[in-house]
């Protein structure tokens, strides 16, 4: 489930990315009462994106943001109560991460759901279900 975090050059001190990586990600498997399951959390990958702030924008104008993006099977981040907890955890973490620079407002978090069947572990297609079946094994 890749978790994309895109930041304005300058939002995070250089080398806090994998600190806010894994951060988020425990958040992510904490919200989902999924913190010690090794499937869920090995399928679990991110990807950092620094862009200068020439490249990231808000109202037309280039602005200093960074943003949270998780694309998941459509089960995962659906109950308000795990939305709800997780994105203010996310927005915490880069706004501590920043020093509490970053303004909260300017702090984006947002999923991108699969549909069912479009999603794979270990390299086979599986259906909501299926993956639900694996992430049982733990």
């Amino acid at each position: 489930m890749p978790l994309t975090l895109t930041l304005t050059e300058g939002v995070l001190p250089l080398g806090t990315e994998k600190l806010a990586i894994a951060q988020i990600t425990d958040a992510f498997l904490k919200h989902h009462g999924l913190t010690d399951n090794a499937t869920m959390r090995a399928n679990i990958t991110a990807n950092v994106h620094v862009l200068p702030r020439e490249a990231t924008f808000a109202g037309g104008r280039n602005f200093s943001g960074a943003w949270v993006e998780w694309k998941v099977p459509s089960f995962a981040l659906a109950e308000r109560q795990v939305q709800q907890g997780f994105f203010t955890d996310a927005t915490n973490i880069i706004h501590e991460l920043s020093g509490g620079v970053q303004a909260k407002e300017h702090i984006y978090v947002n999923v991108v759901h699969a549909v069912d069947g479009g999603w794979n572990f270990n390299g086979q297609a599986m259906t909501n279900g299926e993956i639900a079946a694996a992430i049982s094994q733990g």
